[in-house]
């Protein structure tokens, strides 16, 4: 059985996808400018006044409520055309550095910002989680320009 886009209800009306497409990106913004303040904070670039902990547990709940939109919608996405998404080598580039992102942050990250490590390690998984999250936004940038 082929699969046809015309069939899928997000595709029957031309306002669906860019909305979703807003959602998308704005909770992906939400999101990645959460994990962003805890990484500057743990770069020695900002928040002085908290320490990485507590940044942490104060963004924790934001930053999972907006990785939860971003996943939603990004598989109802997905959905409008599933076989374009999936051939796409920078969609597939996008995902993969997502969940390799995600496993960062939620592992190392989150144990960097519960401890008294040296700084140059605290600057070192910030680095790292920034590196990722970025090639996350260029993933879904270079979508559009990869056939």
């Amino acid at each position: 059985m082929i699969y046809d886009p015309s069939t899928n209800p997000l595709n029957a009306q031309e306002w669906i996808f860019p909305f979703l497409e807003v959602i998308h990106i704005s909770s992906f913004a939400m999101s990645v400018g959460t994990i962003a303040v805890l990484d500057l904070k743990l770069l020695g670039l900002g928040m002085r006044n908290y320490t990485a902990t507590q940044l942490w547990r104060g963004l924790l709940l934001w930053t999972i409520a907006g990785l939860a939109i971003v996943m939603s919608s990004g598989l109802l996405l997905f959905t409008t055309d599933p076989f374009r998404y999936y051939y796409n080598p920078a969609f597939r580039f996008k995902v993969l550095m997502l969940l390799i992102a995600i496993v960062f942050h939620y592992t190392a990250v989150r144990k960097v910002a519960g401890s008294k490590n040296w700084p140059g390690i605290s600057a070192g998984a910030a680095a790292i989680s920034i590196g990722l999250w970025a090639s996350v936004v260029f993933g879904g940038i270079f979508y559009a320009f990869v056939a």
